[in-house]
């Protein structure tokens, strides 16, 4: 077998070599926000100040596991209202083989699944655009 050499230190750049400083004070209170959005993003501050800068600016740098906690937090709320309209709509249904059913529950009933369709379209909206922005 040949000998091979083994690889060490950090890759090669493939757009060269960086040799520019660029130094940038902070107050206390700005510091204080890099240092934490680096400890929550796991990423150095170097990462964090290049991707700022450099790749499209327009971009939102977020924390995922931030994010999929309110996403699995509205996903179970969701759940927790589509189990509610069920139970509604199976009183509704009973009370309407009773002939007991009041029209103006039933108006009721509907103003509120069209405010709730809106509200989920609303939110269906939003997740897209996030999507978005996170995949460009």
């Amino acid at each position: 077998m040949g000998d091979q050499k083994k690889s060490s230190g950090r890759p090669k750049l493939e757009d060269g070599k960086r040799n520019k400083i660029v130094n940038v004070r902070f107050t206390e209170a700005e510091f204080k926000s890099v240092t934490d959005l680096e400890k929550e993003l796991n990423i150095t501050k170097t990462e964090l100040i290049r991707m700022r800068v450099l790749e499209n600016a327009e971009k939102v740098v977020l924390n995922s596991r931030e994010l999929l906690g309110y996403l699995d937090h509205i996903g179970a709320e969701m759940g927790r209202v589509g189990n509610n309209i069920n139970q509604l709509a199976r009183h509704a249904n009973l009370l309407k083989l009773q002939k007991a059913l009041h029209p103006g529950i039933i108006l009721k009933f509907e103003t509120l699944f069209e405010e709730y369709l809106n509200i989920q379209q609303q939110l269906e909206i939003a997740l897209r655009k996030i999507i978005r922005l996170m995949g460009k």
